[in-house]
């Protein structure tokens, strides 16, 4: 029952939670769309579907390694703080970004 009134108890929380999944839904839903407008209208696709996507992802990746190296053992416990959070971003980001970095060298 805890769950259906998370809403009541937290509005701030909850609205915020559905801006950012509206954010995620709405880059998808772009992403998704790309292929089908025409070639290089947009710019960030362009980038990351050119010739040169391998050097932007594999630098995209080298300063995630330096982010997340350098950044996330300096916090005492992370685990079990606020920065575990931090760092399961960090995790999920990575992923993303070594799938981007397959993509183009695979895709070439």
């Amino acid at each position: 029952m805890q769950l259906f009134v998370t809403a009541i108890q937290y509005p701030l929380q909850f609205g915020i939670a559905i801006v950012v999944a509206g954010l995620f839904v709405g880059t998808f839903l772009r992403a998704a769309m790309s292929p089908e407008r025409q070639t290089g209208s947009i710019g960030w696709v362009r980038a990351i579907t050119g010739p040169n996507a391998k050097v932007f992802f594999g630098l995209l990746f080298v300063a995630w390694v330096a982010v997340s190296g350098l950044l996330i053992p300096s916090f005492p416990n992370t685990a079990n703080s606020p920065y575990g959070a931090l760092a399961l971003i960090s995790m999920f980001a990575g992923f993303f970004i070594m799938m981007g970095l397959l993509w183009a060298v695979i895709g070439e």
